[in-house]
């Protein structure tokens, strides 16, 4: 049980470590489309990879509700999720479009939210 606590425990100092690491993250994904289009799917898959690259930990569990239109400006949330249930919120912003290239940061909230009850 203290094994598990642990390793919760480091998961979610792994979440707010990702937080600061994130800000300014630039990733690029293709779609393949000709509407510019990253489907959700793809996006959180995105987004958990760059996470484990930057910090050194096993890809996470990341959700986002929709699909990223490849229009500069435009943003999305998706969610991280933690062992323990605690969740941190990330900020997907298209910076640029190329084609069906779709570059895009990605910025995490400063604190993690607890796990739900």
């Amino acid at each position: 049980m203290t094994t598990a606590r642990l390793r919760t425990a480091a998961w979610s100092s792994v979440c707010l470590t990702a937080a600061a690491l994130l800000v300014g993250c630039s990733v690029s994904a293709s779609t393949g489309a000709a509407e510019p289009t990253l489907s959700a799917g793809k996006l959180a898959d995105t987004v958990a990879r760059k996470l484990a690259e930057t910090t050194g930990q096993p890809k996470p569990d990341v959700t986002c509700p929709e699909d990223l239109v490849g229009k500069v400006g435009t943003t999305t949330r998706c969610t991280l999720t933690a062992g323990d249930g605690s969740s941190l919120g990330v900020t997907v912003t298209v910076s640029s479009v190329d084609g069906d290239r779709i570059d895009f940061d990605i910025e995490a909230d400063g604190t993690a939210s607890p796990a739900a009850d």
